[in-house]
């Protein structure tokens, strides 16, 4: 009975050190995949110089992590759109699901190693990259214009969100040094909102919250901060 007993502890305990020891060999691999996923960007790089600005930078991670750079351009604006735009270069967060979008198209495209251009004569909208760096390897392509439904839906919605943070900028810069200016400013991005020329209003709440929070703007901004974030937490 004692020897049956022995026995069973003795292996008992080799069960234990081999699970710790499995444990301690899988887990930094768990890590480094878990690490590399983590490190995959995708970074669209647009450029155009009737534009304003005429070049930005998007960067974004999986977790919809990223940075935004653009310089500053000033052109003829006009009643829709004022052109006056301040130079941008800070980190952003959109949201889970559309950064899973992002990166789901990547996925279907060969993470961009295609051709994305259509070569097709039409208006020129500025030229897009989009590029692709992570475990799966990497790619990019560019185009004006895509004959694939996907990509040019994906250019036009981070073209969105790279406006989103340009209207962003534009009433961090109203609110400090023209409060007045606010209210056209405001009326643009609540129409672009409803139409889909900016996406991922998340990116630009803390601006929204202080302009709802202050009593020295505007009734009108306060109403239309409060509807633009309510509209991007749907």
């Amino acid at each position: 009975m004692r020897s049956t007993l022995a026995k069973a502890k003795l292996a008992c305990a080799r069960f234990a050190v081999g699970f710790v020891v499995l444990a301690a060999v899988s887990a930094p691999g768990v890590r480094g995949q878990d690490s590399a996923a983590s490190n995959a960007v995708i970074v669209t790089d647009f450029s155009n110089p009737a534009a304003a600005p005429s070049h930005w930078i998007l960067t974004l991670h999986r977790d919809g992590s990223g940075h935004f750079s653009s310089g500053r351009s000033t052109l003829p604006g006009t009643d829709a759109q004022p052109k006056d735009v301040p130079n941008v270069d800070r980190d952003v967060q959109v949201s889970a699901a559309f950064a899973d979008h992002v990166f789901q198209a990547a996925g279907q495209h060969n993470w961009f190693n295609e051709q994305c251009e259509s070569h097709m004569k039409v208006a020129f909208q500025g030229w897009k990259k989009l590029s692709y760096e992570g475990p799966e390897g990497h790619g990019s392509c560019t185009f004006n214009y895509s004959k694939d439904k996907e990509i040019q839906a994906l250019g036009d919605q981070l073209s969105g969100v790279a406006e989103t943070l340009l209207a962003g900028a534009r009433l961090e810069n109203l609110w400090q040094h023209d409060p007045l200016g606010l209210d056209k400013e405001m009326e643009y991005l609540q129409d672009a909102a409803k139409d889909g020329r900016v996406q991922q209003i998340v990116a630009i709440k803390e601006i929204l919250e202080r302009l709802e929070e202050d009593p020295g703007v505007l009734d009108r901004v306060r109403k239309r901060a409060r509807l633009l974030l309510a509209s991007g937490e749907r």
